[in-house]
């Protein structure tokens, strides 16, 4: 619902109506302009802060020109409770405002209209554009930017100057402040006319489908990365970013949603985003021979459809849900995963994906998860609690935060000998349910307080001077990161984003190695002892796992990830499975420490932590290491590359079998039949032909 501002800034503005009718009925001037200047200032409050009891306030009739409409109605009702019915600027301020409300229906319209015609029909990231088709600059943002609330705020000066008139009993305020309102109005409507028409436009559709086409002839990419999805699940197409870059083949990614290009990590690969199905299925991607999919969604039917490339889904993590056996992934040609457990994983699914059709890659987003060496001296251990979030089923197995997190984090703040604890929820945690997000704001409490009490005790001591230093170069380092992220530009809108969004390559390598620099700062810049909860999306999951020693989490991909560093960990059942089914139905949890919900088991993994040596799951994870994820040589990224470069291979190949039917079918009959039998048929459930043969 908000913050506590933002409650008390709609409070007021519903309440003060109410107000500013009686005020108007008593009828006292001086109380209806303070009322005024308030539901104003908290109206103002609630637009700047984007808030989203804006949208709540106009779902109860409440919008944001009735409240103008109502506010301007009561100043009439003021002035005939004055008296002044008969008075010119009773007639001025009705003309006034029905002339300022005249004005909303063209500037509402321009507004769409200048929206609508800038909106490209493929917007670009890393495709130059520019040298291909005349994109005009976007209009200043302050003319589009909250244009509604701009507009209907210019009616300030009519009602002060009415509100002056009554007291100084002189039109000329009021009629000089009605001046300027209607003037402003019609000024704010003329200046946006030049914006709908000739060269401020962008081209029309066909013409920028064509220069699309014209750079796809001139780049002619080989590997594609699809993705259709909501705006929150673009973290499932920003971690395959760093992959696509280190293709051996020219990649490009499509993206179906606006939402999902505006949410998009930085990148150098070149990015097409097609919203409409027609205009992807006419672009010519003729030279692509391999799709990839991180998400199994609807849309995936327009490219799907395209027979002269090869169809891959390749997931965004790899976990024992019910979405990593999606019977939709049959519709493609393979499906590659991390390591055997994935294969296994559809094999007893029994789903309808073939098991030649399976091609194991590893991770490539794992590289940057360090192997463990034991804790290093002069440190207490460091555990991570991540727990995954609630779900949408309501299934008390999908996240421990409800049942158990209190009980694990308590046991791990009065851990003795002492251990630090980084607690990194979900970020979905509490969109569902309230339950999960009142047990993430005490575990929050808890180990803030925990915290406070470690820095303040004497037990432990810490670098002042090297914290210090920490955090001036993490200043400096934010303060480049800002720098470079400027240089980039503000993109006025979609046209012009489009029209200049080409990467900087050594910006962007500037950046990444500036990021790695803060995340090295930030763990310096307070004390290793101290207890920390970590949100956003700085620092990453990645690197809390780098700089801790055992982790507790759920079942998620999160599990899966960890197991790469081959630190001991623990799994909660939270559902009350008994540890015996719980390892049966969840692969990832079989090296790990199963955890009741009242925390049992915790002290296992501390033990491990503090003594590796008598770790007794320390070969198991080694094992289940390579059973989800794949021999570490050759490296993931080799693994990938070669999958991909493989079924490229396929993808020739069918075509050029493709191109030979077509020719038989125009030969005699004796030929052509010579000539189809020399191809094979459609696959069958007893045999696989060289199409569907899956290379391991």
């Amino acid at each position: 619902m908000g913050s506590a501002a933002e409650l008390a800034a709609a409070a007021l503005v519903m309440l003060g109506f109410p107000a500013l009718m009686l005020a108007a009925l008593v009828p006292s001037v001086p109380a209806f302009a303070a009322l005024a200047a308030v539901t104003y200032l908290a109206d103002h409050y609630l637009h700047r802060k984007g808030s989203y009891l804006v949208n709540r306030l106009s779902k109860v009739r409440a919008g944001l020109s009735i409240r103008f409409l109502i506010r301007q109605l009561l100043l009439i009702l003021l002035l005939a409770r004055l008296s002044l019915s008969d008075n010119l600027i009773f007639y001025g301020a009705v003309a006034c405002f029905i002339a300022f409300y005249g004005l909303q229906a063209p500037h509402g319209a321009l507004v769409t209209l200048i929206r609508n015609r800038r909106r490209m029909p493929v917007a670009t990231r890393n495709i130059d554009l520019k040298s291909r088709i005349r994109i005009p600059d976007a209009p200043p943002r302050r003319l589009l930017h909250r244009s509604a609330e701009k507009m209907l705020h210019l009616d300030l000066f009519a009602v002060v100057g009415i509100l002056l008139s009554t007291e100084l009993d002189s039109s000329a305020a009021g009629f000089t402040g009605i001046g300027l309102s209607v003037g402003l109005g019609l000024l704010y409507v003329l200046v946006l006319v030049p914006y709908v028409r000739g060269r401020k436009i962008p081209p029309k559709a066909d013409v920028v489908l064509a220069a699309v086409d014209d750079w796809l002839a001139a780049y002619r990419p080989e590997t594609v990365l699809y993705f259709s999805g909501s705006k929150d699940s673009a973290y499932q197409v920003n971690m395959w970013l760093g992959t696509m870059e280190q293709l051996a083949t020219r990649p490009l990614i499509i993206l179906r949603e606006r939402a999902i290009l505006n949410n998009l990590a930085p990148t150098t690969v070149p990015v097409i985003c097609v919203p409409g199905g027609v205009h992807l299925m006419n672009l010519d991607l003729s030279d692509v021979r391999v799709a990839l999919y991180a998400a199994n969604v609807g849309k995936n039917i327009h490219l799907l459809r395209v027979p002269t490339m090869k169809h891959v889904f390749i997931g965004h993590g790899d976990s024992d849900k019910l979405a990593s056996v999606n019977p939709y992934s049959k519709v493609y040609d393979e499906v590659w995963t991390a390591g055997r457990a994935g294969r296994d994983r559809y094999a007893i699914a029994d789903v309808g994906v073939r098991d030649e059709d399976i091609v194991e890659v590893g991770r490539p987003q794992l590289a940057p998860i360090q192997g463990w060496r034991g804790v290093p001296v002069g440190r207490i251990p460091t555990v991570l609690y991540a727990p995954t979030w609630e779900g949408w089923d309501g299934n008390p197995g999908n996240t421990s935060i409800v049942l158990a997190g209190e009980n694990i984090v308590n046991r791990l703040i009065t851990a003795d000998p002492p251990v630090r604890v980084l607690y990194k929820p979900h970020p979905f945690t509490g969109t569902v349910s309230k339950e999960a997000g009142a047990a993430h704001r005490r575990i929050t409490a808890l180990v803030e307080k925990a915290a406070a009490e470690r820095l303040a005790g004497s037990r432990f001591t810490a670098d002042g001077a090297a914290q210090d230093r920490a955090k001036a170069e993490l200043a400096r380092v934010e303060a480049r990161l800002a720098e470079l992220a400027g240089a980039g530009g503000t993109k006025g809108d979609e046209a012009e984003a489009t029209r200049d969004g080409l990467a900087d390559v050594q910006r962007h390598q500037e950046a990444a190695r500036l990021r790695a620099e803060w995340n090295d700062a930030y763990w310096r810049s307070f004390p290793a002892y101290e207890h920390r909860v970590i949100t956003g999306a700085e620092p990453r999951l990645y690197d809390c796992f780098n700089v801790s020693d055992a982790m507790v989490s759920d079942i998620s991909s999160v599990v899966s990830d960890f197991i790469a560093s081959g630190k001991p960990y623990a799994v909660t059942d939270s559902a009350e499975l008994g540890e015996e089914e719980f390892k049966r139905q969840n692969t990832a949890v079989r090296a790990a420490t199963i955890l009741t919900n009242s925390a049992a088991g915790l002290d296992a993994v501390l033990d491990a932590v503090r003594d590796p040596a008598a770790d007794p799951l320390a070969d198991a994870r080694t094992e289940l290491k390579r059973y989800l994820l794949g021999p570490d040589e050759p490296a993931s990224i080799d693994q990938f590359n070669g999958a991909v470069a493989g079924l490229a291979l396929k993808a020739e190949a069918r075509n050029v079998g493709q191109q030979s039917r077509v020719g038989a079918a125009n030969a005699d009959p004796a030929e052509a039949a010579e000539l189809t039998n020399t191809f094979p048929g459609p696959r069958s459930e007893s045999a696989g032909d060289a199409e569907g043969v899956a290379t391991t």
